[in-house]
């Protein structure tokens, strides 16, 4: 058996850092060995930058997935981002394929922010996207996917409405662990909402002024890699919290499309991971 490490699967805009661009060097600098299985390819991400391309690879994760088997590739866990169309439709079909060493399952069902879905994706992916989290150990929704997955309307902002959420998810969908994230309290605030099976908690945090593009796949991303570390959930979500923060205090003004700047916070993110892993 080979062992590929942590598992990512998203899209790759070319231009834009989220999703893969972010999850792959995040992950890679805690030490975490990804290996990647590329959804689509797009020019931009599509948020803001008008007509992208969009290059379907469904087919080619099929074929990427036949020669793992036959070299007896192992994962020690799995980090699904957004997906796309048919990408979700392969997942669907192809989860219990994958060799998972660890039952470990990270799946941030990035769809909808802010009350929308976001540009291509309608309800049917919704439904579809009810069908996968079945699987995951771990989901880290925003408030608009959470209310989105349960067929409510947008929700308050507010710690209580997320803890209801998070609470409806985990027993509708059989989620041991529920974390709802950049819950917007006031112009000053910001939080995360955790519920898993032994507890439920909340934190709260400074907001950062800006708002960017990527902040929930590097929050995903740094949440996992110290999770990956035996840190609680709860440690690992301050810890991926601070993560974001810092990479928008360290972001000069600049197109808010092209994401903040969380390289400048990697050296300080592993070193926090070896003292607490």
């Amino acid at each position: 058996m080979v062992n590929g490490g942590v598992l990512i699967s998203q899209d790759l805009s070319c231009a834009g850092q989220v999703s893969l661009a972010i999850a792959l060097p995040i992950l890679g600098a805690c030490g975490l060995k990804p290996t990647v299985l590329p959804t689509a390819i797009l020019s931009t991400h599509t948020g803001g930058f008008g007509d992208n391309t969009y290059l379907d690879l469904s087919d080619e994760m099929k074929l990427i997935f036949q020669h793992w088997h036959q070299v007896n590739l192992e994962f020690n866990a799995l980090y699904l981002g957004y997906q796309g169309k048919k990408a979700l439709e392969f997942w669907l079909n192809n989860f219990e394929q994958i060799k998972l060493k660890n039952n470990l399952v990270l799946i941030d069902p990035a769809m909808a922010d802010h009350g929308k879905m976001y540009r291509g994706l309608d309800q049917d992916y919704v439904r579809q996207m009810r069908q996968l989290i079945h699987r995951a150990t771990i989901i880290t929704p925003n408030l608009t996917e959470a209310a989105f997955l349960l067929g409510k309307e947008k929700q308050e902002n507010t710690l209580a409405v997320a803890q209801s959420l998070a609470r409806e998810l985990q027993e509708h969908f059989s989620v041991p662990n529920v974390i709802i994230t950049g819950i917007s309290l006031t112009n000053e605030k910001i939080a995360e909402v955790g519920v898993t099976q032994a507890e439920s908690w909340s934190l709260i945090q400074p907001k950062q002024a800006g708002s960017f593009f990527g902040t929930g796949d590097i929050f995903a991303s740094a949440f996992l890699a110290s999770v990956m570390r035996h840190n609680s959930l709860k440690d690992s979500c301050s810890i991926a919290a601070d993560f974001v923060a810092q990479a928008i205090i360290n972001t000069p003004k600049q197109d808010p499309r092209l994401g903040p700047n969380y390289a400048a916070g990697l050296p300080n993110l592993v070193k926090q991971l070896k003292q607490r892993g």
